[in-house]
């Protein structure tokens, strides 16, 4: 570009963008909807300043990913592939496109899936199509193939997509800032000087080791504290239902008094292009409003209590209680409610650092150090915080169901007791 454009951001200071390729993807109606598709779906009902956008996500990644190759070119490492630096930005910038409205909790129920629709904005009949073609009429086909994880050079796809790439890093400190947390924060700098390109591979020089640690902490303690808060959970709980009762309204021909095609297309699982295009928070919102007034009773009572906050109660419960649980969904039933709607058992899992065995999927390549010798080693094998956190990790198992039903009457005293939070 003849003169650099800047955007000011809050995580990184500023965010450089030196490209027309990239600026004209920007400005794409397609990138543009992602102003509308909040980074941290539900999350904003526990931490009110969670409203930070897939845009600016997608803004962050593309400057760690501008920032870790502007490192490797000023110091002339061999081993990176200079004429793949614009391929890496624009699937950096790109690789949140197809997300829909409240993260994944669509994606659930309908089973789709965002990456999918990300390469199926790419490569269709889109604005974003049109810039990428601009350079290259196969470009589209290889930033797809990167967001796919099939591109065939792995130092490409781990920039973007793997166990210590810009998307990870740019989501933990952007979701600490806008949740008000400090367990995301880690030192990224230390780590982008530390990274090197290195026999096809991202590496990290052994000295890098300990902000690694720092920095898969701090993803282990995201994720129990603040992406799997039980009270976010309850509210992603409450969209699952629902799209639940939605799409089984209109599998049974249910006459919905308020209908919009992106939807109905969805029901139908012929989703196109541009109708994935109008799905957005704003619309489902939108949606949610006009089926309070619906004359299902649980359909409008479920939209309006995720509109007005009014989310299903929690408690903790252990293995030995889930028979209890099947009791309180048969008495519920007996009272008139629709237990599948209304009680749910959730399971949080997360790995913060999955231990790579060979054979296994792209997302999970290893963090490999560099040591003095030139010999790489697995973080896991020199870390023994690394190895302390890799492997399944559950939080305490949580049951959901309406706070209302615990005054009623003829409730059995060992389901009372089964809610009792203070127990």
């Amino acid at each position: 570009m003849m003169e650099e454009k800047v955007f000011k951001d809050p995580v990184h200071k500023y965010v450089y963008v030196q490209d027309e390729t990239i600026w004209h993807l920007i400005n794409t109606k397609e990138f543009q909807r992602l102003r509308r598709i909040r980074q941290l779906g539900t999350s904003y009902v526990t931490f009110h300043g969670a409203e930070h956008s897939r845009f600016s996500h997608s803004l962050g990644v593309y400057e760690i990913t501008r920032k870790i190759i502007s490192l490797f070119e000023r110091n002339h490492y061999p081993d990176w592939p200079r004429e793949e630096r614009l391929l890496c930005l624009c699937a950096a910038l790109l690789h949140d496109l197809g997300h829909g409205p409240f993260s994944h909790s669509i994606e659930k129920t309908f089973k789709t899936n965002h990456e999918d629709w990300t390469c199926r904005m790419i490569l269709g009949d889109t604005e974003v199509n049109e810039v990428l073609r601009r350079i290259d009429p196969s470009f589209p086909e290889q930033v797809a193939a990167v967001i796919a994880k099939s591109y065939p050079k792995e130092i490409v796809v781990s920039l973007v997509s793997s166990q210590l790439d810009a998307d990870r890093m740019d989501y933990l400190l952007r979701d600490a800032y806008y949740t008000g947390v400090n367990y995301g924060t880690f030192d990224m700098e230390r780590i982008l000087r530390m990274m090197r390109p290195y026999k096809g591979h991202v590496v990290v020089k052994d000295s890098g080791m300990h902000a690694v640690e720092d920095y898969l902490m701090s993803r282990y303690q995201m994720h129990w504290q603040v992406y799997f808060h039980p009270v976010t959970r309850s509210a992603e709980i409450l969209l699952d239902k629902i799209f639940m009762r939605a799409k089984a309204l209109y599998e049974d021909r249910y006459p919905f008094r308020f209908m919009v095609k992106p939807i109905q297309a969805l029901f139908d699982q012929k989703l196109s292009v541009n109708d994935y295009f109008y799905l957005d928070e704003a619309l489902m919102q939108t949606v949610f409003m006009y089926w309070m007034e619906e004359e299902d009773g649980v359909l409008a009572d479920l939209c309006a209590r995720f509109i007005h906050r009014r989310l299903f109660k929690h408690v903790p419960i252990e293995k030995e209680d889930e028979a209890l649980a099947e009791e309180l969904k048969l008495w519920m039933n007996r009272r008139g409610w629709k237990s599948e709607y209304y009680v749910e058992i959730d399971f949080p899992l997360d790995l913060p650092y999955d231990v790579y065995r060979p054979g296994e999927l792209d997302e999970k390549l290893p963090i490999l150090l560099l040591d003095e010798r030139k010999q790489l080693n697995e973080i896991s094998t020199r870390s023994e915080i690394v190895r302390s956190i890799s492997g399944i990790r559950r939080g305490q198992n949580q049951l959901y169901y309406p706070a209302e039903i615990v005054a009623l009457d003829d409730m059995p005293e060992t389901l009372r007791r089964l809610l009792d939070a203070d127990r």
